[in-house]
């Protein structure tokens, strides 16, 4: 397993912000060697679970696999990490098939030694215990952090937020537009405020200067 040098603007070890690059690896996974830059050119979502056979990650890994091909129709690839060996990964995958009926076909990375875990900051530089990792980036073709989330270990994530988050991010990307809360596709989006003293004056309404819907946002 090794950790890449990451264009500029990459965050030191402390951890990553919203617009730095995400740094680089390649990694053993349940999908063969992967390397995170070989998803340029597509989304990306990078999550963490805490560990293998334990019931919260269970219920994420089959929601997952259940909505990945949701995600690929929005041209988004999936990978998630843990400590936990290739092996482990590959026994708890026969599980979750055997119970849930299912297959897990995204990657699964192994990090056992805790280096990306703590080059994307889900640990501290000095922590030993992986406990506390939850966390989800969202990276988008240039391979810049747009957006992340981050649960404690005994909450699971919500895939239709996930799936959300997502679709609002790509939305934004068409134009200068905004995605106000709850937003889903189909709703209308905000314009970005004409920052002039004679738009302020012009505008009709009290709040027309600087919240204005415009179109209406579509699932890429």
């Amino acid at each position: 397993m090794t950790l890449e040098p990451s264009p500029a603007r990459e965050a030191p070890y402390a951890g990553l912000r919203i617009g730095d690059a995400a740094p680089d690896f390649s990694a053993r996974s349940t999908a063969g060697d992967v390397r995170l830059s070989d998803f340029r050119g597509r989304w990306l979502i990078l999550f963490s679970h805490p560990a293998d056979f334990t019931p919260v990650c269970t219920t994420e890994f089959v929601a997952l696999a259940e909505a990945a091909d949701e995600f690929a129709q929005r041209d988004c690839a999936l990978m998630a990490l843990s400590v936990d060996s290739l092996f482990s990964h590959f026994a708890w995958l026969r599980l979750i098939r055997d119970r849930f009926d299912i297959e897990v076909r995204f990657p699964i990375v192994e990090d056992p030694t805790l280096v990306i875990g703590r080059a994307y900051g889900m640990v501290a530089p000095n922590d030993n215990d992986s406990a506390t990792v939850r966390t989800t980036f969202f990276i988008d073709p240039q391979g810049i952090v747009r957006a992340m989330t981050c649960y404690p270990a005994n909450v699971g994530r919500s895939t239709p937020e996930m799936l959300r988050t997502l679709d609002a991010l790509q939305a934004v990307d068409d134009g200068p537009v905004l995605a106000p809360a709850n937003w889903t596709p189909g709703d209308a989006l905000l314009a970005q405020p004409d920052a002039s003293l004679d738009t302020v004056f012009a505008a009709k309404g009290q709040t027309d200067w600087f919240m204005k819907e415009t179109g209406r946002g579509t699932r890429k």
